[in-house]
């Protein structure tokens, strides 16, 4: 999706926002797994002159997909949306820490906001595309915020406290973050309204779903029919081990919804593990190279 700005210089923040997860599966993925399909069929074609061209949906490589959370919605949708219209989704397994989906089980603040977020959808969609820092000085600001919480660890801890009530309790380390290097002036990530809404359309569904357009005609047009496409009724299709894993600690996205995930799986048919850790949400991320080596000696999930 940056690619809209880099082919319209000039695009609005409402065109450059206007996208839900249904985007990043259905658009993003499939642009990015192309590219690499295209570069490591060019480089073996380069070392392997000999090599037979792909048949039968058999390819010279393998890609093994690691994602987290909300890159764990998208990438199945992806798989599902892929196979639907009878496409090479290019992909030999996927790895998913915490993934999105299911969202029934959650926090009394996410409830909260639930509601206030349909209350309000309709005064903000005009209004608010996205949820981002929007200029050079704030994000800087934000940028000297998160040095001084690491420089005076009262503050950082006072912060860290905070915003662990605010998620309803989970203690990743939220102030660490912030710190990392893609929060800078020039650019700082940020969260569409369609992406917030379509989070909030799953909660109150109860299902994984995607994106609801608000009219039996929209959703017509794009699912080809009056409700969005149920993405869990569709799990029998995914034909690549799945390994799902959960955080402990994790009160953002609870173990009992990534179990939904594996009880979807495993009734499908799926080939599919479950493992959970002493984590909370943001640690697989932060903890990337300890979380690999719990899941080496503890089954091999990572690859």
């Amino acid at each position: 999706l940056v690619s809209r700005e880099h082919v319209d210089k000039n695009i609005s923040s409402r065109q450059y926002w206007r996208y839900s997860i249904n985007e990043h599966g259905i658009e993003d993925i499939p642009a990015i797994i192309e590219k690499i399909h295209e570069v490591k069929t060019s480089e073996l074609k380069s070392s392997q002159p000999d090599l037979e061209e792909e048949t039968d949906g058999d390819q010279p490589y393998k890609i093994c997909a690691v994602c987290h959370s909300l890159g764990g919605a998208a990438i199945l949708m992806y798989v599902i949306t892929q196979r639907i219209e009878e496409k090479p989704h290019r992909l030999s397994k996927l790895v998913l820490l915490s993934p999105g989906g299911f969202h029934g089980d959650s926090t009394f603040a996410f409830t909260v906001v639930e509601y206030l977020f349909l209350l309000l959808a309709p005064i903000l969609a005009p209004l608010v595309p996205g949820f981002y820092i929007p200029t050079r000085f704030f994000r800087m600001l934000l940028n000297k915020l998160a040095r001084d919480f690491h420089n005076y660890p009262a503050v950082g801890q006072l912060v860290q406290t905070l915003m662990s009530y605010v998620v309803g309790g989970d203690s990743s380390n939220w102030v660490g973050v912030i710190g990392l290097p893609h929060y800078n002036m020039n650019d700082m990530p940020g969260i569409s309204f369609r992406v917030a809404l379509h989070l909030v359309q799953m909660k109150r569904a109860g299902k994984f779903i995607m994106f609801d357009y608000g009219s039996a005609a929209a959703n017509m047009d794009m699912y080809g029919s009056p409700e969005p496409l149920d993405v869990g009724e569709y799990y029998g299709l995914i034909d690549v081990p799945v390994d799902l894993v959960a955080g402990r600690k994790d009160r953002v996205i609870r173990p009992s919804m990534v179990r939904k995930h594996y009880k979807l799986m495993r009734d499908s048919g799926v080939d599919v593990s479950y493992n959970e850790f002493e984590y909370a949400h943001l640690d697989f991320l932060c903890n990337v190279s300890l979380a690999a080596s719990e899941a080496h000696t503890k089954g091999a999930i990572w690859t």
